[in-house]
């Protein structure tokens, strides 16, 4: 019986010896990803610098995050790209992170009026919108 136990008790240690994590120089980072739900507006960026410290014009692909995130995230989502998809008619384009947006709530986004093109006209002037970051680095 002492040889089946001491059997069990080693099989039971080098199971755990292999399941140990494994020392190393290696980081791997994921990105949660959160799908926001909220209203879509446009702006002129050409009008005035925006918050991540760019100039861009009212063609480019920018986007707006609300001050409270962006202050919450001290500018860090500058240059994230970001999925904004039109809940009406399931059109979905791409928009990099520039300004902020002071009278958007967390889940809302102001968009360049090119942005806003790709998924709605511009006459129509706020949409409801599902949006989330993509992983730092991304690029469409």
């Amino acid at each position: 019986m002492s040889r089946a136990l001491a059997f069990v008790v080693l099989f039971v240690c080098l199971a755990f010896a292999f399941a140990a994590p494994l020392q190393g120089n290696t980081t791997v980072e994921l990105d949660k990803r959160i799908t926001h739900v909220g209203r879509g507006t446009w702006y002129n960026p050409s009008a005035d610098q925006g918050n991540c410290g760019y100039w861009d014009s009212d063609s480019s692909m920018v986007v707006a995050i609300s001050k409270a995130r962006y202050d919450a995230n001290n500018g860090a989502n500058c240059n994230q790209w970001i999925a904004i998809t039109n809940t009406a008619n399931g059109k979905t384009a791409y928009g990099k992170t520039r300004d902020s947006c002071q009278s958007c709530d967390t889940s809302s986004l102001d968009m360049s009026p090119a942005l806003f093109q790709k998924i709605a006209a511009l006459s129509t002037g706020e949409i409801k919108i599902s949006w989330h970051f993509q992983a730092q680095g991304w690029s469409p």
